[in-house]
This record gives structure tokens, sequence and C-alpha cells, in this order.
């Protein structure tokens, strides 16, 4: 029975440091009583027990939470999981073309936490690549902005330089924080009061961002996943369907990995093959189209085909 107790108090704990951590504005005993079936002296001696395990736990006027600012947590990870995070650690160091500290710091916290010496050295060297980059205060002091509009949904207003060069003043709703896939960029996608509609912006094209007062609701119909379900990176535009036929040099190449959750293959009796998809726009399809030089033939559809064209032609005239 005692050992029951005991879990059953981990549990709450554990509990109760979630809720706190998901209350930007802090929740009362009753309301953390309410959610873990106990009574408020309980939560109250929770409450004191997560203070002596350094959780930073914050009180204000009745309310409490946690300062995410100092807040660290505990993950406990197998093998396995240890080398699916050295993965996306390295996935993030592509990612990475510049210096971010909040990056490096994670990535060192990690491979300190790790028990094996081998994946935790290895995450060590990984955060000492990214820290040798450029640093780019300006970015970070963005995206630090952005980050803390998006968790506590206080709206911001920026100075974006859009990439024609003009520059306008907005005042934004951060739905989500994205990164592309095809370039090492940062993207918010946001409401936009000005055009009062979605709008996705490069974090390094927004020269200033500035939290306002106020706070904002993310509509419970919008869903990151399914807004970008059918985008080739981060940008949802008319949907259109690709096709494209490889050369039989580059079918292998293409057969080896899933670009597209819609994607449909088809092989040729010549051995090359033809790939169908269903994206958002040809806009940001077009440079992985390109990466394929003449490997690739694009089918339809006939705007794709002849921007890829007009490339072609100019990269002839260049090279003569």
């Amino acid at each position: 029975m005692t050992s029951d107790r005991i879990q059953s108090k981990a549990a709450r704990l554990r509990r109760i440091e979630h809720l706190l951590y998901n209350a930007p504005y802090g929740l009362r005993v009753i309301e953390l009583a309410e959610q873990c079936g106990v009574d408020r002296r309980t939560i109250y001696r929770d409450l004191d027990a997560l203070h002596e395990m350094q959780v930073p736990v914050w009180e204000h006027e009745g309310r409490y939470g946690i300062d995410r600012e100092t807040y660290l947590s505990t993950v406990r990870l197998n093998l396995n999981e240890a080398v699916a995070l050295f993965f996306a650690a390295r996935l993030l160091a592509h990612h990475s073309d510049e210096h971010n500290p909040h990056v490096v710091s994670a990535l060192s916290k990690l491979a300190a936490g790790l028990p094996d010496t081998t994946i935790s050295s290895h995450l060590a060297r990984v955060a000492d690549l990214i820290r040798r980059r450029p640093l780019r205060t300006d970015y970070v002091r963005v995206l630090e902005t952005l980050t803390r509009a998006w968790a506590d949904r206080r709206p911001v207003a920026i100075a974006y330089r859009a990439a024609t060069g003009d520059l306008t003043r907005r005042e934004i709703q951060p739905y989500v924080l994205e990164v592309s896939r095809s370039e090492p960029a940062s993207y918010v996608i946001a409401h936009d009061m000005l055009r009062d509609a979605l709008r996705t912006f490069k974090l390094e094209r927004i020269v200033t961002a500035e939290i306002l007062d106020g706070h904002y609701m993310i509509p419970d119909t919008f869903d990151p996943y399914e807004h970008l379900a059918s985008a080739w990176g981060v940008i949802d535009e008319t949907e259109v369907e690709i096709q494209l036929r490889f050369s039989p040099a580059a079918a292998m190449r293409v057969r080896e990995s899933v670009w597209h959750h819609s994607q449909q293959l088809t092989d040729r009796a010549d051995g090359s093959c033809e790939l169908t998809m269903r994206v958002g726009g040809i806009r940001e399809v077009r440079s992985w189209v390109l990466s394929w030089g003449a490997d690739v033939e694009v089918l339809s559809p006939t705007a794709l085909r002849e921007e890829i064209r007009r490339h072609a032609a100019e990269m002839m005239h260049r090279y003569q």
C-alpha cells in the first residue's frame, strides 16, 4: 500500500507539473485539486514538494504556475530513442545555417543527460558545430519574441520586409512556428490583422518584433498539420496535380523515398518512372524539380513545365 501511495504521488506530481507548465497564466489550487482528484491540502503539499525538487513554481494572487524561462524538463530515453534524437539533431545541424544559442544549449543539455557516451559525444559535437557558425542577434531576438508570444497567446507588432524589399508594419497573432524542409529558414503562420487572414511570414525577413498587450485565441478549427498537409514546404496555395517523369538513371533514387504523402509512383518499361503528387502550389516545389536537372521532365501542370523550360533556356544561354 505504501508503494502504491508513493507511485500515486509521483504520478500526481508529474501531472501537476505538466498542468502548471501548460497554463501560462497559472491555475488556482482548487482547479488543480479538481483535475487531480484530491483535496486542496494535498495540492499545497505537492506544490511544496515541487519547490523542494527545484521546479520553479511561482505564485501570484492565488494562482500558481511555472517559470518557463528557467524550467528544466527531465527526459529518459532508451538507446534506440537516443539514436532517433541524434538523427533529429543532425537534421537540425543541416538546417541551422547560423549560431542559435538556444539550439546549442538544448543539444548540450541533451548530451550531458544521456548515459550512452557514444551518442552523447556526437550530440555534443553537433552542438559545437552550430556554436561555431555566425551569430545573428537580430534573428535570435525575433525568434525569442515570437516564441514567447506564441506560448502566451499575445499579439505581436512586426516590421516585415518582403522579398521585393518593401517594408510594412503589421500586427499578427502567431498560430504556429514552422521550419522549411527545403531551405534553412523558419516561418510563423499567423493571423495577419492587416489582411484579416492567415499569412506565412519568414522569420529572417522580420526586422523588428514587439509583444503587445492583450490576448487572442487560436480557433479550434485551426490544425497546423492539416493546414500544411498539401504544402510542399510551408506555403499552402491552391492545390495542383504535378506529374513528373524521371529518367532510368534517377528512378531508383526516386523510389527510395517518400517525397510527399500524396505521391503515386508508376514504373515504366524503359526503367524510368512517373511521380504524381497533389501539392499546394508550384512555387516551393520548383526548386526541388530543378535540382534533378535533365533527369526529370515536367508533364504537368503547364505553368510549372513552362517555368522549368524558361530556367533551362536561361541556363543554356548563360553557359554558352
